[in-house]
């Protein structure tokens, strides 16, 4: 008895036009990615097999374009994990991804139809963007202003929360590692971890400019910042240190332990990103939690929105963070 796009609906508790247009691959369908998976998976448990694209259905080209090299990527785990889940959430949704990495534009296919951009962007930059194509989405970068949908961690929240643990826990002199980066054009990146951090201690009379000090997001940029910060502060170390990203947060860790320092008795630490970096170190370390899965989703839902409607008003959205408490802290 052959299978019906009727029995495939019944089962998975959808629409018959629904599960045609899942099937079909069709890019312009706002649906979520669980009753995507669920006709899926019921089409693959019945052997369904007759669904075929439609010209009018024809594959749509998206660029994903990190602003990382590979090899700075193999470094940072939170922008890859971005970006391989932007590409598998993608491709789920019938689109066809091309990697381009380091922002390299002469790599971009003249024929994509949008561009998904993680990372950290210049003007001049996202003016070329605009040469390709009028349908970008931007990840990790506030382009509102700019006029383009864009998707942003809650710096503001998360570091209120990390600036409240510490004080829940008694202490009051409280220090920051801070990351210091450039675009891939050289233009310098504004750090808003390090503007929320400074802007909520002066509010509450704690601020200390000599609790700060700088890397560039690489774990030995966060080792030697660690180190300069034991030397340089002696016995005024502070009790309690923010670090901008969790390869900092990995180099730091191992100057704190070369230097004997109690953890976290003496010194309490609290990362940013969670990524697998921080969890698996011993001690494993407190973090911001960012949830890059879904970021990753909702970066693939704005693009086939504004394939759809390529005139539509800009969208920027605010990704919740939450703190998960490890060994690092009290």
């Amino acid at each position: 008895m052959s299978v019906t796009l009727r029995d495939i609906a019944n089962k998975a508790g959808v629409s018959i036009a629904t599960v045609s247009r899942i099937l079909n691959n069709d890019v312009t369908l706002s649906v979520n990615e669980k009753t995507r998976q669920r006709v899926i998976a019921t089409a693959e448990q019945f052997n369904y097999t007759k669904h075929k694209r439609t010209q009018n259905n024809r594959v749509q080209k998206v660029a994903v374009v990190q602003w990382y090299s590979l090899t700075q990527e193999l470094d940072d785990l939170y922008y890859m994990a971005i970006r391989m889940e932007i590409e598998r959430s993608a491709q789920r949704r019938g689109l066809q991804t091309v990697p381009i990495y380091q922002n390299n534009m002469e790599d971009i296919p003249q024929d994509v139809t949008g561009i998904i951009a993680i990372g950290k962007f210049s003007d001049a930059q996202v003016e070329k963007f605009q040469l390709v194509t009028k349908n970008i989405v931007f990840v990790d970068y506030d382009s509102l202003a700019a006029g383009y949908d864009c998707l942003v961690p809650d710096f503001e929240n998360a570091v209120r929360s990390v600036i409240s643990e510490f004080v829940n826990e008694g202490i009051e002199d409280i220090g920051m590692l801070v990351g210091t980066e450039t675009t891939t054009d050289n233009e310098i990146v504004p750090d808003l971890r390090r503007f929320y951090f400074e802007n909520d201690l002066r509010q509450k009379n704690l601020y200390h400019s000599e609790f700060i000090f700088a890397g560039d997001y690489t774990s030995m940029s966060g080792y030697k910042a660690m180190k300069r910060a034991i030397e340089r502060l002696g016995n005024r170390l502070p009790h309690g240190i923010f670090i901008a990203n969790d390869p900092m947060a990995v180099g730091a860790l191992k100057a704190v332990q070369e230097a004997k320092i109690a953890i976290p008795q003496r010194l309490a630490l609290i990362s940013f990103n969670d990524t697998a970096l921080v969890k698996y170190v011993y001690p494993s370390m407190s973090a911001v939690h960012v949830a890059t899965d879904e970021m990753a989703h909702a970066a693939v839902d704005m693009m086939v929105k504004r394939l759809k409607n390529p005139d539509a008003d800009p969208c920027k959205t605010v990704v919740g963070t939450h703190l998960i408490k490890r060994q690092t802290t009290k």
